[in-house]
């Protein structure tokens, strides 16, 4: 883990590199380094819950689909905040994929389904979302956190 952070004034800089091994158990560190963050910063409950819920979907999703739960591939986490705005990026070691691709939950035919949630959460609890090309990567950002 390395943590970068720099104050002035009212804290303005912050940055936490996490890298984890792709096993489910790891969760725990991303949500302590998500509860570390947000308790400094001073972030709203309500946007504390949204923040959360995206890291740990995007962090299980590399984990089980991106790195298939295989221990030897790791998932890198960037959470940097700077002029107000959250930044979330998890990135993972497998091939990819592509968001569009995607069956959309709210669907008749996909709504029973036991999964694809997760996806559709993201792009509705974040103010943007951005996969990389390959679809090995998403940044969420999230604005006007603060309390």
């Amino acid at each position: 883990m390395q943590n970068f952070s720099i104050t002035y004034g009212i804290k303005t800089v912050m940055n936490k590199k996490i890298r984890i091994e792709s096993k489910v158990g790891n969760l725990r560190v991303v949500e302590n380094a998500i509860d570390e963050i947000t308790a400094v910063i001073g972030i709203s409950q309500d946007n504390y819950g949204k923040i959360l819920v995206c890291a740990m979907e995007a962090v299980n999703n590399a984990i089980l689909h991106g790195n298939h739960s295989n221990p030897e591939k790791m998932v890198d986490i960037l959470i940097a905040y700077k002029s107000k705005e959250l930044n979330i990026t998890v990135k993972d070691e497998g091939p990819g994929f592509r968001p569009e691709a995607v069956p959309d939950p709210t669907t008749p035919e996909n709504i029973e389904a036991l999964n694809g949630r997760g996806i559709y959460l993201m792009s509705h609890l974040a103010d943007k979302i951005e996969y990389s090309k390959k679809g090995d990567s998403v940044k969420m950002t999230f604005k006007n956190i603060l309390s």
